[in-house]
């Protein structure tokens, strides 16, 4: 079972949507295509057509998976207290004593360019269960990094 947001479940569920109404009718078109261009035994377009389906089908398989396994996370039933799944956690790197901000989400749903960070990475899983003011050390492959939360919200 993977938490997730509204939002996040609703764009995989988009994703899903787009890849059978549009993409799989393109590989099948493809596959269509280079078959009529003859032998088959030595026909690379056609192979490369089949193996880009076969990609497409693992993909749109894994986003079904997925999205099977979602549970939509109630945010009003959350609380900022301590920090947990789609908190948005403020913290100092107490370091270099630069300001960062992270929201915790699931792990299809992180997106480091849009500060949203897997539940399961290093630092989400250091600062779990933890409140504000709270000062953690966490392993990360670079290192260990001290962090001071300085705020939590959903």
């Amino acid at each position: 079972m993977t938490y997730m947001s509204q939002e996040g479940y609703d764009k995989m569920i988009a994703e899903l949507t787009r890849l059978e109404s549009v993409e799989r009718p393109k590989a099948s078109a493809a596959i269509a295509e280079a078959r009529d261009k003859g032998d088959l035994s030595e026909n690379s377009e056609y192979d490369a057509a089949k193996e880009a389906q076969a990609h497409l089908e693992d993909k749109i398989n894994r986003l079904k998976l997925a999205i099977s396994e979602a549970k939509i996370v109630d945010v009003s039933r959350l609380s900022s207290d301590a920090v947990q799944i789609l908190s948005k956690v403020e913290m100092t790197n107490l370091t270099t004593n630069s300001k960062m901000s992270y929201t915790i989400v699931s792990e299809n749903e992180a997106d480091l360019r849009a500060g949203k960070i897997s539940i399961k990475t290093p630092i989400a899983q250091g600062l779990l269960n933890k409140k504000v003011g709270d000062e953690v050390e966490i392993k990360i492959p670079r290192g260990t990094i001290r962090l001071r939360i300085d705020k939590i919200s959903i």
